[in-house]
């Protein structure tokens, strides 16, 4: 006897139409097929099977009790393969999968529910799955394939080390948003009263500052020496949100990008922008070279591009990137 893994799709199909017909004539009107075509496949299936399944006359079709349980099986398999086809389809046509998202933090908590509750409108049975973390997480996700795509930092972090020199040779950038740090200041700071706080302003007060491996980190560094400042570490805490907590304390005084101003704390703090030099932050849309996405990725990318174009409502302080 041949295996009967040998009984393709095909022959359990027509096996299964004519079962359930109790009629090859009625089975090959209903599957659109000659009626000797599908006696051959019936016939084929026995042999593989070794086993006869069907009873015939010259007017009825009775199943033996092999047939019995061979349609059994028969329409398990043939269901779960329309059914898995149906599903495919649906992937195919961005109707159904996972959107996986690596982001910032504060991207994840101020920009991108804006944009899921659109999509989630024009594709409701798509999952959004977001991984937040640090910079150096984030578009590791994408180098894995954890993540379809990241929304991230970009510029002079990545050369601080040479295997992010060779992993940015993988990654495209698509530019999004700009977001301007401000200063962060305790309710009734000095500074609290002008218009426009200078790097070097926050440099004469106890400054509180996010650790050496966040992007904001390394953006406040280079911003005090651009200013030619040297500033005096107060604290340094793994979290915006300790930040701003120690900062409404009256411990000090921070500086952070507009989009994570939100994140900072719920109590009384105070934000002005900065200058001498005028810092942005900037994040891109960071895609790994050559992959082809999945629809349903593509799709929410569109609709994050449209958001751009359209110049969509931000938080004071962000700006789409037109570059």
């Amino acid at each position: 006897m041949l295996t009967a893994m040998e009984a393709n799709l095909r022959l359990l199909a027509a096996y299964v139409a004519v079962a359930r017909a109790a009629s090859f004539t009625g089975a090959a009107a209903e599957m659109h097929v000659s009626q000797s075509s599908l006696s051959r496949a019936v016939a084929e299936l026995e042999r593989l099977l070794g086993a006869q399944l069907l009873e015939r006359d010259t007017r009825n079709v009775q199943l033996t009790a092999a047939g019995v349980e061979t349609l059994r099986v028969a329409e398990q398999i043939v269901s779960a393969h329309r059914s898995g086809m149906k599903e495919l389809e649906r992937y195919l046509l961005g109707e159904s999968g996972v959107v996986a998202v690596a982001t910032l933090p504060s991207v994840a908590a101020v920009l991108l529910p804006r944009v899921i509750s659109d999509f989630r409108l024009r594709r409701p049975t798509v999952t959004l799955r977001i991984m937040d973390g640090l910079e150096q997480v984030v578009l590791g996700r994408v180098l894995s394939g954890d993540a379809d795509f990241a929304i991230s930092t970009v510029g002079s972090a990545s050369d601080q080390f040479e295997h992010r020199r060779a992993a940015s040779e993988q990654l495209e950038h698509r530019p999004l948003i700009r977001d301007r740090f401000h200063a962060v200041l305790p309710e009734g700071h000095p500074l609290a009263a002008r218009e426009h706080v200078t790097w070097e302003d926050l440099a004469r007060e106890p400054f509180l500052a996010v650790g050496p491996e966040s992007s904001v980190r390394r953006l406040t560094d280079a911003a005090f020496a651009q200013a030619g400042a040297s500033v005096t570490l107060a604290a340094e805490a793994g979290s915006v949100a300790t930040v701003g907590g120690l900062v409404t304390a009256g411990l000090g005084v921070s500086a952070m990008p507009a989009l994570v101003l939100p994140l900072m704390s719920a109590g009384p703090l105070v934000y002005r922008p900065l200058a001498d030099p005028v810092v942005d932050r900037r994040l891109d849309v960071v895609v790994r070279a050559h992959r082809t996405l999945p629809v349903a990725t593509r799709a929410f990318l569109d609709l994050l591009d449209t958001f751009r174009r359209e110049l969509r409502d931000l938080p004071p302080g962000v700006s789409w990137n037109r570059d």
